[in-house]
């Protein structure tokens, strides 16, 4: 039960604020002083303290400096009847949730009481959600049997010491199962450190792999350790590792087989323990037989080889990592109430095929966090924030239904019997249009003015499936 504490010193005023508030239902204690009230604080849980600013002893607002220095979750209402703006002024700037003024409103008190309770228990949410067991920003999200399957095999990498090739299209997460499996192994507790190979030109990816001394070219004006110096002890993370120069990956493979680097403008052999995790979305089998990959390079990635599954093979998963994107961006913005999906947005999210994979899924939080005005997310919303995407995604994706078959062909019925040829337009009319209305019964019927259940009823007799 809420608990409620009033200090004040008028009987007439703690007897009145009293009633009002029980009356409500909460649970309301009284005291006459600061110093009353103060301990009874010490001794007992309150959610609200209702404060008078003329009180013997300790003055009003410096006992409101005591309450949010002891208790800051306590959200306290000043209340005085010879009040003026830079007494409350001077209240809210000590951390009074609002100041009211004798003689007091009833419905302003109520109002003011219900709002102070409801941002504690939003405040208490927000701590709630930043000290519990959050997700680790490299768990793998979902229960599907594809993620499942994909959880095993990491905890499988991690209990060796095996280089792995992470394989998958992107956006699929691949270096956050590198860093699963870097937090599951024995080097958990050394550093994890990444390099994105498609991102560094030719020029820079020996110093950036391997560091340089001062003065090995122009601008080197200090030593500089690379990254597998760096990630000694640990996990060095190649990212995209496909679209390395033949140049760098000839010197990688000598590490990998010496375990020892040099650095640019240097002399001194370094030895180091690195394990290497490498992440490519392309064909590296398909990249050695055209010479673009060297063979024996890929030989030694490819020990454990892992392949993350696209978005649209894990379809089961959206709605959790939806969630999980709506709660994790959303955290600062004290959401009020927990977003809600309709069954024609959640099909429509499955039916889409992800071209973006769980990247382009983030976006779409985002921009529900943006856009959506609050209440359940429905299957028009969905749509429009959908079709947001990169024109070029959705051309790419078919957008969001499934391929259109052809227009019924009238003249390929008219040998038929009559009854023959209805069923055959009809069942083909009925393929048309769902396609036209992105597979969905309750707009299809709609759009073509017959009830949803009649439309069920038709599909089960041509044997239409609406699956995509």
């Amino acid at each position: 039960m809420t608990k409620i504490l009033i200090i004040d010193d008028e009987p007439g005023i703690r007897s009145t604020l009293a009633s009002i508030l029980e009356d409500e239902g909460y649970k309301v204690h009284a005291q006459a002083d600061a110093v009353s009230g103060l301990e009874w604080i010490r001794r007992e849980p309150v959610d609200l303290v209702f404060l008078d600013v003329l009180l013997p002893q300790i003055g009003g607002l410096e006992a409101l400096e005591r309450i949010r220095s002891g208790w800051p979750e306590i959200e306290v209402v000043v209340i005085s009847g010879h009040a003026n703006v830079d007494m409350a002024v001077r209240a809210v700037k000590l951390g009074a949730f609002d100041f009211l003024e004798k003689p007091l409103s009833l419905d302003k008190v109520l109002t003011v009481c219900r709002n102070a309770l409801m941002v504690r228990k939003l405040r208490e949410e927000n701590r709630a959600l930043k000290t519990s067991a959050r997700i680790p920003e490299d768990a793998i999200i979902g229960r599907s049997l594809e993620t499942e399957g994909l959880r095993e095999r990491i905890a499988q990498a991690a209990t060796s010491d095996a280089r792995v090739l992470i394989l998958g299209e992107n956006g699929t997460g691949k270096e956050l199962v590198a860093r699963a499996i870097h937090r599951g192994s024995a080097r958990s507790s050394k550093a994890f450190v990444a390099l994105n190979c498609a991102a560094i030109p030719d020029t820079l990816i020996e110093t950036e792999l391997f560091g340089h001394e001062k003065g090995a070219f122009t601008d080197a004006v200090s030593r500089r350790k690379g990254r597998f110096e760096l990630a000694s002890g640990g996990t060095l993370f190649l990212d995209e590792i496909g679209d390395m120069s033949l140049g760098a990956q000839a010197k990688v493979l000598r590490v990998i087989q010496e375990q020892q680097i040099e650095r640019l403008g240097g002399e001194k052999t370094l030895a180091v323990d690195v394990r290497i995790v490498a992440a490519t979305n392309k064909d590296l089998e398909q990249e050695c037989a055209a010479a673009r990959f060297r063979q024996d390079l890929f030989f030694r990635l490819n020990v454990l080889p892992i392949y993350v599954p696209p978005l649209r093979e894990r379809t089961a998963d959206i709605p959790e990592l939806l969630f999980h994107f709506l709660r994790d961006l959303g955290r600062e913005s004290y959401m009020a109430e927990p977003f809600e999906l309709d069954r024609g947005a959640l099909q429509l999210l499955q039916a889409y095929t992800w071209p973006g994979n769980v990247r382009e899924l983030q976006n779409l939080a985002e921009r529900i966090l943006v856009l959506h005005t609050g209440g359940v997310i429905g299957e028009k919303t969905i749509l429009a924030l959908l079709q947001q995407s990169p024109a070029g995604n959705r051309a790419q994706d078919s957008a969001l239904a499934p391929p259109v078959p052809p227009v019924p062909d009238v003249s390929a019925i008219m040998h038929l019997k009559y009854n023959e040829a209805k069923e055959s337009f009809e069942k083909g009319y009925l393929e048309y249009q769902l396609s036209q209305h992105g597979g969905v019964i309750s707009r299809t019927a709609e759009a073509i003015g017959i009830y949803p259940s009649n439309l069920h009823a038709k599909l089960r007799k041509y044997q239409i499936r609406t699956e995509r």
